[in-house]
C-alpha cells in the first residue's frame, strides 16, 4: 500500500475543513439576523458554495463509483428538505426560514457531470443512444425549472402539502437549488478539471458577474486563493463527516435561535 507524501499546499481534506468552517460563520448570521447579528458575518459565506464546487469535480473524478456518489447525494438531498420541513413545524419560529440544501446543488452539479461523461463515451463509441442521454440529464435540472412554476400553480398541489413536500423534495430543479444558476459552474469547473488556471479564470468571471449586479456573491472570487494552493492529495479521510455536520449544525443553530427568543 503506498503512502502520499505530504505535499506543501491545501489538500481536499484542508479544502473542505475551510469550507465547513466558513460555512458554520455564515450559517450565526443567518440563523441570529433576529437578534441583529451584522452582515459582515455574511461575506465569510461567499466563497464557501465556490469551494465545495470545487470539491465536488475532484471527488466526482476519483470516485470508483460514480453512481453510488451520485445516489448518496441524492438520498442527502431528499432527507434533507424533509428534515428542514419537519424542523420548521416542530418548531415553528418564523423569524428564520431554513432554505438550506447544499446537497441539492451538488447532486445537480454531479447530474450534469456524469451527463457530460455519458456524451463524451457516446461521441467516442458512436453512440447515439448515449449522446442523447448525456443531452437529456443535462437539461433536465434546466427543463424542470421551467416546469416547477407551472405545477406550483395547480391548486391541487398548493393545497396538498404531502404533495407539494414530495416534489420539492425529489425534483433536482436548478430554480431549487441554493445557490440556484451558479450551480452551472460545477460543470464548467469539471469540463476544465485538467487546468487550475481556466478554472479559476471562470470563478473570476462568475465573482465579476455578481459584482457588477451588486451582489456580495462576487466575495466567492476569494476561493480561487485555496483552490490555487490545491495540492491534489486527499489528506485526512471524513466520507461521512459533512453529511452528518451539515443538517447537525443547522439544527442545533436554528434551535439555539428560536430557543433564544423565546426566552
Amino acid at each position: 500500500m503506498t503512502i502520499d507524501t505530504p505535499k506543501k499546499g491545501l489538500s481536499t481534506f484542508d479544502l473542505k475543513m475551510l469550507g465547513i468552517v466558513l460555512m458554520f460563520i455564515d450559517h450565526i448570521h443567518q440563523m441570529f439576523v433576529p437578534f441583529g447579528a451584522p452582515n459582515w458575518l455574511d461575506w465569510f459565506g461567499r466563497p464557501v458554495a465556490t469551494i465545495f464546487f470545487f470539491v465536488s469535480v475532484i471527488g466526482f473524478s476519483h470516485t470508483h463509483n460514480k453512481k453510488k456518489y451520485m445516489s448518496r447525494l441524492y438520498l442527502s438531498m431528499v432527507l434533507m428538505t424533509l428534515f428542514t420541513f419537519a424542523l420548521e413545524k416542530l418548531v415553528g419560529y418564523d423569524q428564520v426560514v431554513l432554505m438550506n440544501n447544499i446537497f441539492r446543488d451538488l447532486f445537480i452539479g454531479t447530474l450534469m457531470m456524469f451527463a457530460i461523461d455519458l456524451f463524451v463515451e457516446g461521441k467516442h463509441a458512436t453512440n447515439l443512444k448515449k449522446m442523447l442521454g448525456g443531452t437529456v440529464l443535462f437539461i433536465l435540472p434546466i427543463l424542470l425549472s421551467f416546469l416547477l412554476p407551472l405545477l406550483m400553480e395547480s391548486p391541487m398541489i398548493i393545497q396538498n402539502q404531502f404533495v407539494f413536500l414530495t416534489i420539492t423534495a425529489t425534483l433536482p430543479a436548478l430554480l431549487l437549488a441554493e445557490n440556484n444558476v451558479m450551480v452551472l459552474l460545477i460543470p464548467l469547473l469539471y469540463l476544465a478539471r485538467n487546468n487550475r488556471q481556466i478554472q479559476c479564470l471562470m470563478i473570476v468571471v462568475v465573482a465579476t458577474i455578481y459584482f457588477f449586479l451588486g451582489s456580495t456573491q462576487w466575495m466567492m472570487i476569494f476561493a480561487i486563493v485555496p483552490i490555487l494552493l490545491y495540492n491534489g492529495q486527499k489528506g485526512k479521510g471524513m466520507k461521512y463527516f459533512f453529511y452528518i455536520f451539515y443538517p447537525a449544525h443547522i439544527a442545533i443553530l436554528y434551535l439555539l435561535s428560536a430557543f433564544l427568543y423565546a426566552h
